[in-house]
């Protein structure tokens, strides 16, 4: 994974016009059931973020990438859920994530609705919370305005956090004179 990671950022950093696309990519797949495991999205958005603090990309790309991968993704999942409800819990990838369905149970009797905020920004529950919410045929009206309240705060928030991190960095690097 790490691999990855250092692969995507050198991209982007060598070229800053793609990073629009690429915030897109991974926040699609951040946000589609299950596939955020086994991509490193969060850590790409949050190096991407550092790039920012180096001057090198401009944050507006970026946010307005992952935000509409976001929104792509969760609507995916989302819209798996509602079609195929109960019957995804005997297939194969998710029956050996029933800790995941279980949280993602937990969190909407906790929470309701606003599970799908807080579910965006807590990466177990970001891999299930958008199926769980189409699986419990939650209103898509309701659905819709708070996911893409969330959606836009958490395609800010993660990169953001990256470059505010790199500029705390680069601070520090300068003070120890290096």
């Amino acid at each position: 994974m790490d691999a990855l990671i250092e692969t995507t950022l050198a991209f982007v950093r060598d070229n800053a016009a793609w990073a629009f696309w690429i915030a897109l990519a991974f926040a699609i797949g951040e946000n589609l059931a299950l596939v955020s495991i086994f991509i490193p999205s969060t850590a790409i958005l949050l190096g991407v973020g550092a790039l920012v603090a180096t001057g090198q990309i401009s944050f507006l790309p970026i946010w307005a990438g992952a935000t509409i991968g976001a929104i792509i993704g969760s609507f995916i999942s989302y819209g798996i859920g509602w079609v195929y409800g109960d019957t995804l819990l005997s297939f194969r990838p998710i029956a050996r994530h029933a800790d995941l369905i279980e949280k993602g149970n937990a969190a909407f009797r906790r929470w309701g609705a606003f599970a799908i905020l807080i579910g965006h920004f807590f990466g177990p529950l970001r891999a299930v919370v958008f199926l769980m919410a189409g699986m419990a045929r939650m209103s898509p009206v309701v659905f819709s305005v708070i996911n893409v309240v969330g959606c836009a705060l958490w395609a800010y928030v993660t990169p953001k956090f990256g470059e505010v991190a790199g500029h705390i960095f680069g601070w520090i690097w300068r003070a120890l004179g290096f």
